[in-house]
């Protein structure tokens, strides 16, 4: 498998801040373009105010990269003044992939 490594991560935002959220996810897809180790990035909502974001490296080092890189850091940075809770960022295996 050629993305062994992954984050999923769970979003909450503040009900009257969903807007927002929803447009940081969109305006990070560039940033997500622009990182040479991710292979795949998805930001995806399931509720009115719960986002998800699925991504996908090749490495370790790739994953670590991403973490550490300028989405993480505009989540963080927003988390207060956007979100219900902290971001739920969890480190993940793929198991399988289509």
């Amino acid at each position: 498998m050629d993305t062994p490594y992954a984050f999923v991560a769970r979003i909450e935002a503040k009900p009257e801040k969903a807007g927002d959220v929803a447009e940081l996810l969109t305006g990070a897809l560039p940033l997500a373009q622009a990182e040479q180790g991710t292979v795949d990035w998805y930001a995806a909502r399931t509720s009115p105010t719960t986002f998800w974001i699925f991504d996908t490296f090749g490495s370790e080092e790739a994953r670590q990269a991403h973490i550490n890189g300028e989405i993480a850091a505009a989540l963080t940075a927003k988390a207060p003044e956007l979100l219900a809770a902290a971001p739920e960022i969890l480190p993940a295996d793929v198991l399988a992939a289509k």
